[in-house]
């Protein structure tokens, strides 16, 4: 029961701490209070360490040797592989699961976009997380559980960079009519335009990762 008790824990570490992260609560290139950030969160250090291994593990932390640990700061050369893996792989997945999805999957993917419409509409820092919810609920469904999870990894990976492309007035809604646009097709189980749409939105984003990236160097 113990080992149960302390793996949950792990896990929910995990997932405050990069939430955290990807909400930008922790800067980048500063090193993590260990401490501080223990005491807040109710915990010892060991856990919390293991925690913050994990997630250097999925690329969002750099560690050096006593120092501690840093939120990676983001690079135009990290987008352009993130992006580039995620054309490679998630336009034949979201065409498939198009096809393979269940009236529930179906539910979920639905009600994943109108939630992000909503926190949209809110301007809430939640965007980039419920973005990836809306990626994820349209990727799920294909059934190809590697491809799957790597794909959930990438999409961890790009959420701050989601949230800073979301920076110009404007751009969410636009990315916002590009996603219902894709679900429309994807609810039409039309893998062709689902895989051209879903092309055309990564490939788009990446453009204008590209400029701003390139302006703030």
């Amino acid at each position: 029961m113990s080992s149960i008790v302390i793996r949950n824990l792990s896990d929910q570490l995990v997932e405050l701490v990069r939430e955290r992260i990807l909400s930008g609560l922790v800067p980048a290139d500063q090193p993590i209070r260990q401490d501080a950030l223990a005491a807040e969160l109710g915990v010892s250090k060991i856990p919390l360490r293991e925690a913050l291994t994990r997630l250097e593990q999925e690329g969002l932390l750099r560690s050096q040797a006593n120092r501690g640990f840093f939120v990676r700061a983001l690079t135009a050369t990290e987008a352009e592989e993130v992006y580039a893996l995620r054309l490679k792989l998630e336009p034949e997945a979201v065409a498939l699961a198009a096809e393979r999805a269940n009236e529930q999957e179906r539910k979920v993917a639905v009600d994943s976009l109108a939630k992000l419409d909503v926190v949209t509409d809110q301007h809430s820092v939640d965007v980039g997380a419920f973005n990836r919810a809306f990626h994820l609920a349209i990727i799920h469904p294909c059934g190809l559980t590697l491809t799957a999870n790597f794909l959930e990894r990438l999409h961890v990976l790009s959420q701050r960079y989601v949230k800073k492309h979301l920076e110009p007035l404007g751009r969410d809604e636009r990315a916002n009519e590009e996603h219902r646009r894709l679900l429309e097709a994807w609810l039409a189980r039309d893998g062709r335009k689902v895989a051209e749409l879903t092309a055309k939105h990564i490939s788009q984003t990446l453009d204008d990762l590209r400029r701003q990236l390139a302006a703030e160097r």
